[in-house]
C-alpha cells in the first residue's frame, strides 16, 4: 500500500469516527463555559477571561469529541454530565423547601420535618422505585421512549403514553379521580 493510499484511508477512518451521529453531551467544554460565564458579575471581565483561557477551551472540546462523547455514545452516560452528589432545594407543591440530592442511581428528598425518601432507578429492570423506612415501592417501569407502566396503590398497574395526556391520566389515577391545578 502506497504512503499517500494509507493516509487517505486513515483520514477516512478518523472522519468516519467523528461525523458519526455520535454527537455528546459536551460536558467537560459545558463545565467551562458555565464557570467562565459566572466568574465574576461583570460581562467585560468574563469575556477577558474568555480570551485568556481560550486555549482551555479548545483542549476541553477535543478531549469531549475524542474521549469523553465517544464514552457517552457507547455506554450512555456521560461520566461528566452528571451531577452525583450535589443538592438544590426545591420548593414543593406545599409551600416548602426539600433537599433534593443527586445520587448515582437515582435521587435523596429530604423534607424539612427531616424525613427522607430515595427515589431509585433500576437499569437492569428500567424501573423506578420509592424506598422510605426501608420499604421499597416500585412506581414505574419504562417501556420503550413512549410509555410506562405505572404501578397503583391498590396493586393493579397502567400504561400511559408519556406526553400531557398521559401524564393527566396517570395523574387522575394515581390520586383516585381527583386532580387540583394550583397557580
Amino acid at each position: 500500500m502506497t504512503n499517500k493510499t494509507l493516509k487517505s484511508l486513515t483520514a477516512l477512518m478518523i472522519g468516519a469516527c467523528l461525523m458519526s451521529s455520535c454527537i455528546g453531551s459536551f460536558g467537560l467544554f459545558n463545565k467551562v463555559l458555565d464557570w467562565n460565564k459566572q466568574a465574576t458579575g461583570n460581562k467585560f471581565l468574563n469575556w477577558l477571561i474568555f480570551i485568556l483561557i481560550s486555549p482551555a477551551y479548545v483542549l476541553c472540546g477535543v478531549a469531549d469529541i475524542l474521549v469523553i462523547n465517544s464514552i457517552e455514545f457507547w455506554s450512555g452516560d456521560n461520566p461528566l454530565a452528571e451531577n452525583v452528589g450535589k443538592t438544590e432545594n426545591v420548593m414543593g407543591s406545599d409551600g416548602k423547601l426539600y433537599a433534593v440530592t443527586t445520587l448515582e442511581n437515582g435521587y435523596e428528598v429530604k423534607a424539612p420535618d427531616g424525613k427522607i425518601v430515595n427515589f431509585v432507578y433500576d437499569k437492569t429492570e428500567d424501573t423506578w422505585s420509592m424506598v422510605q423506612d426501608g420499604k421499597k415501592t416500585k412506581l414505574l417501569k419504562m417501556k420503550g421512549k413512549d410509555t410506562a407502566e405505572i404501578y397503583l396503590k391498590d396493586g393493579s398497574s397502567m400504561d400511559v403514553a408519556l406526553d400531557e395526556q398521559g401524564m393527566f391520566n396517570a395523574r387522575m389515577a394515581v390520586n383516585d379521580g381527583m386532580y387540583f391545578a394550583f397557580r
